[in-house]
């Protein structure tokens, strides 16, 4: 198996597309700890995974809380050992034009998914130096090109592209490799629940016309946490159906 014996840590991973990483990682022989927000979601997500035979713990984490990124990490090496794989997967999304931003979405927007990604690379980067080779993964959006109405979505992703280049160059020479995924629209529930209207507008601003899965950013996850990618390292992949290559925005208010 590709990662046999390596412990990854997901965040965000209790369902939709962390799950879905969680899921493949645990396939290919990954001992994995989820962690979620919340504790209801950690432990279904676990034992799902038990339940399909895999090796997996769930552990409650807000990672805007160094307090509980610290105990993640160490509740996790308790039972799985020093972690091999981080995925920062954990994010939220607050739409809202320039006009209507509040100052508590901003901080929250940036406080999930920047200071909460930085936060945990900072945790496994600590626990992989001088001991064993490790990869980082951060999932980040294709919506960090920028998009109406999320200045403060498309900052933090950007800001997880950038914090993903420096620490590729930082952490190198400790053999830990830094990668990036950028998605673009995946079909969850969050986006089914748009209205019909809207997510025609986003379908048609799709090159291929298709939207991508959870499953399709797993894949991309898996290429970065095994073998095959270890001389890859600083490097954004875009899951968008080739979205990345022009920006037409799909709808306004």
């Amino acid at each position: 198996m590709l990662l046999a014996g390596k412990h990854a840590i997901v965040t965000g991973a209790a369902q939709g597309i962390g799950f879905a990483i969680a899921t493949e990682l645990a396939a290919h022989g990954a001992r994995v700890t989820i962690a979620d927000i919340s504790p209801a979601g950690c432990d279904e997500a676990a034992k799902a995974l038990l339940d399909k035979g895999y090796d997996a713990i769930g552990v409650p984490t807000d990672v805007t809380s160094r307090a509980d990124v610290d105990e993640l990490f160490s509740a996790s090496a308790a039972t799985h050992g020093p972690v091999d794989i981080l995925v920062n997967n954990a994010g939220i999304s607050i739409d809202s034009g320039i006009r209507r931003l509040t100052e508590e979405d901003w901080q929250r927007t940036l406080a999930v998914n920047l200071t909460g990604a930085v936060h945990c690379a900072q945790s496994a980067a600590r626990s992989m130096i001088g001991s064993h080779p490790g990869r980082i993964i951060n999932i980040a959006s294709r919506a960090w090109l920028g998009w109406y109405g999320q200045a403060a979505y498309a900052a933090s992703k950007g800001g997880v592209v950038s914090a993903t280049r420096s620490l590729a160059i930082e952490l190198a020479r400790h053999r830990i490799t830094v990668n990036c995924i950028a998605p673009g629209l995946i079909d969850t529930p969050l986006l089914r629940s748009e209205p019909p209207e809207v997510l025609g507008r986003l379908m048609q601003a799709q090159p291929t016309g298709t939207l991508g899965s959870p499953q399709d950013v797993a894949w991309a996850t898996l290429f970065f946490a095994g073998p095959m990618a270890q001389a890859i390292t600083g490097q954004v992949l875009y899951v968008c159906g080739g979205k990345s290559l022009y920006a037409r925005p799909a709808a306004t208010s």
